[in-house]
């Protein structure tokens, strides 16, 4: 299988200005994921795993290092490097993203989000809107928030629209971070379960995961971060 996603020699430090210090957040970190591979992140809060999500996704900017992606548009490209035009079309048609918070526009509704999401994909408003109410109906979102504005939801709706939204659009590069953080265990096995059909059908994953058990199974390998650097690297031969 090719190569979709090769990390090298990633470094990536924040500078506070206003105590004269700097946070070496992540040191030297090297990673490749091929074509439809789920490969895991693990270790404690503030280890420096959602930094490397942030950094390929184009978030943060970084000081030392390459990230290449193979681009169905451009080709091999270096998203470290890429502009501000070419990362905001990979965002809309190439890589997904998926964190414990829901950036939304104001006065946007459930259904609305959705909806614009797959019409982003070059899909047709009808198909759009079939696709909607299947993936607000699988995550169990009731019908009665589906036409409201996700301001009003509780934390769990909002982490489960925010699911929705990212992975209907069937990206070939999804990346994930802490998805599962404040869902219940039916809602984390519809997660699961969606990421199961988009494996099949070819989506590579990178991922953030406290949840260790929701991993078991779905990753072909997963690394530890300690102290911005990954500390060991595991294999698996998934069932």
């Amino acid at each position: 299988m090719e190569t979709l996603l090769e990390i090298r020699d990633l470094s990536k430090t924040f500078e506070l200005h206003n105590l004269g210090k700097q946070i070496h957040a992540v040191s030297s970190v090297g990673i490749s994921l091929r074509e439809g591979e789920f490969v895991g992140i693990t270790g404690k809060s503030g280890s420096g795993k959602s930094t490397i999500l942030k950094c390929i996704y184009g978030t943060y900017r970084i000081q030392h290092g390459s990230i290449w992606y193979h681009s169905k548009r451009f080709g091999k490209i270096n998203l470290a490097q890429a502009s501000e035009r070419e990362m905001l079309y990979l965002r809309k048609h190439e890589i997904g993203y998926v964190s414990q918070f829901l950036s939304a526009m104001p006065r946007t509704t459930a259904r609305q989000l959705v909806q614009q999401a797959i019409v982003e994909m070059g899909e047709d408003q009808e198909f759009a809107a079939e696709e909607t109410e299947k993936i607000l109906a699988h995550f169990e979102l009731d019908e009665e928030l589906w036409d409201s504005y996700p301001a009003t939801f509780s934390g769990g709706e909002k982490l489960r629209l925010n699911i929705a939204r990212a992975m209907v659009k069937k990206p070939r590069l999804l990346l994930l971070d802490e998805p599962t953080a404040s869902l219940d265990h039916d809602s984390k096995l519809k997660v699961r379960e969606l990421i199961e059909q988009l494996m099949k059908q070819g989506t590579t994953m990178l991922g953030i995961f406290h949840d260790l058990e929701f991993m078991n199974n779905l990753c072909d390998r997963e690394y530890n971060m300690q102290n911005g650097v990954f500390s060991h690297a595991a294999t698996f031969t998934n069932s």
